[in-house]
């Protein structure tokens, strides 16, 4: 083993009620407090992780990067940003979608971890290159990062208008899509594995499930009111 771990949830296994059943993780997505808190509790100890030490961001759809070295002190501490980064082993971090992709990063050499969240807008922003810009800064080498990204809405279900997917793909033109019905998409997945390929990491994996697609999953395209999918990621 590389001592670099990667986990992504589906909605099953937690105790929150209609439309958020039921592993929702997501705090500010209109569930109950009470239920959120018991579904990270559940989380974390279904992975054999300490539910304190999990990493958690405010997401906004940018490309701002903190580097963590323990969980905050409380919500108010937690910062506005799409990516953090660790260099503390045992600490996880996660990352909270329903169709944007998150991204998970370890050089388990260099003891280094990123959790990122890449929508379209923070694809584009360049979050993901910006999160292994952090990781190369304190001593990962993108050679040996592994990058998995999870459950995600693809390219064939993500329907933007035409003006929308030509801007996207002026900046990253690997995320130009259709869709299965012949309109105009965008697959921000794919857009976010030709970024890591640029910088260099090659080691990379790619769920094969659709958000939208999958009843196993929270999709805010889909259903708009929803929980939240999280991926962690952690290093021994």
């Amino acid at each position: 083993m590389n001592g670099a771990h990667f986990a992504f949830t589906d909605r099953w296994g937690g105790v929150s009620a209609v439309p958020y059943e039921e592993l929702n993780l997501g705090g500010a997505v209109g569930d109950d407090p009470e239920a959120v808190r018991a579904n990270r509790e559940l989380a974390a100890k279904s992975l054999g992780l300490d539910p304190a030490r999990v990493v958690w961001m405010n997401q906004v759809h940018g490309a701002d990067v903190a580097v963590v070295d323990g969980p905050w002190g409380s919500a108010a501490e937690i910062p506005s940003v799409d990516a953090i980064v660790t260099t503390r082993r045992g600490l996880a971090l996660a990352v909270l979608t329903a169709d944007c992709t998150p991204v998970l990063l370890a050089d388990p050499v260099a003891g280094i971890a990123a959790a990122a969240h890449a929508g379209r807008p923070g694809m584009v922003a360049g979050v993901v290159p910006a999160a292994v810009r952090a990781m190369t800064e304190l001593g990962a080498d993108p050679a040996r990062i592994l990058a998995r990204t999870g459950p995600a809405v693809c390219g064939r279900c993500y329907e933007v208008p035409e003006e929308m997917r030509a801007d996207v793909a002026a900046v990253e033109p690997a995320a130009y899509a259709e869709t299965s019905w012949g309109t105009s998409a965008v697959d921000v997945t794919a857009g976010v594995h030709a970024q890591l390929d640029r910088l260099g990491v090659h080691d990379r994996e790619q769920s094969p499930v659709c958000t939208i697609e999958s009843g196993d999953h929270f999709s805010y395209r889909r259903d708009r009111t929803t929980g939240r999918l999280a991926g962690y990621v952690w290093l021994d």
